[in-house]
């Protein structure tokens, strides 16, 4: 695989937004990237991403901010735990409330022991996030109809609320392939290295022109 670092950009197709990634894939992943939406509430997105060189990931740090109020979360697996601090300026529950929506409820997660499973982390509405469990499994060379099913650290926007969650990720041959959690399924392209280039109902990379 190539390791020359990337710079890559999504736009959202769900909802105003869009997000910037920086990549270092000589080693395993090391990332940050910045993401913008106005659903539910107008925020912006910061993150840095770890993972082995096996590709599991080992850290994620997020910072989510907007309009009075902040969020962080920080996940860090060692010695097959992973040990989650989470912090909150301002109120964003509130702000979802006058903005006319549900409560997010609060950041981080309650047992961090439930998420002991997990190898991958997800951000939710990343599309970057999708490439970990792709190259960790091998499935971007994978025969076509090959399916894993993972635990993974689902990180949600703009709460900061981590939920373990199970999702499967079946290759369908070059460049593409089926992810699947809970009812939902997308049938997603990507390039050569793993990397989304379309992702239906929610982001499309975007070309330099």
């Amino acid at each position: 695989m190539p390791t020359t670092p990337k710079s890559l950009l999504w736009t959202r197709t769900d909802t105003a937004g869009a997000e910037h990634a920086l990549v270092d894939d000589g080693h395993g992943l090391t990332a940050q990237g910045t993401q913008l939406a106005v659903d539910p509430v107008p925020y912006t997105c910061r993150y840095q991403v770890t993972t082995d060189a096996d590709w599991a990931s080992v850290r994620l740090e997020v910072e989510v901010e907007g309009a009075g109020w902040r969020r962080s979360v920080r996940l860090e697996r060692a010695t097959q735990r992973w040990r989650v601090t989470a912090a909150e300026q301002g109120d964003l529950d509130a702000v979802l409330t006058a903005a006319g929506h549900a409560p997010a409820g609060l950041p981080g997660v309650e047992d961090p022991d439930r998420l002991a499973d997990a190898l991958d982390v997800d951000l939710g509405g990343s599309p970057l996030f999708n490439t970990l469990p792709l190259r960790r499994l091998g499935l971007t060379t994978a025969p076509p109809d090959t399916a894993r099913s993972i635990s993974v650290a689902w990180v949600l926007l703009p709460s900061l609320t981590v939920l373990p969650t199970e999702q499967v990720y079946t290759g369908l041959g070059p460049n593409r392939f089926r992810y699947a959690s809970g009812g939902f399924s997308a049938e997603v392209e990507v390039d050569v290295e793993g990397y989304v280039l379309r992702y239906p109902g929610l982001a499309e990379r975007a070309a330099a022109r």
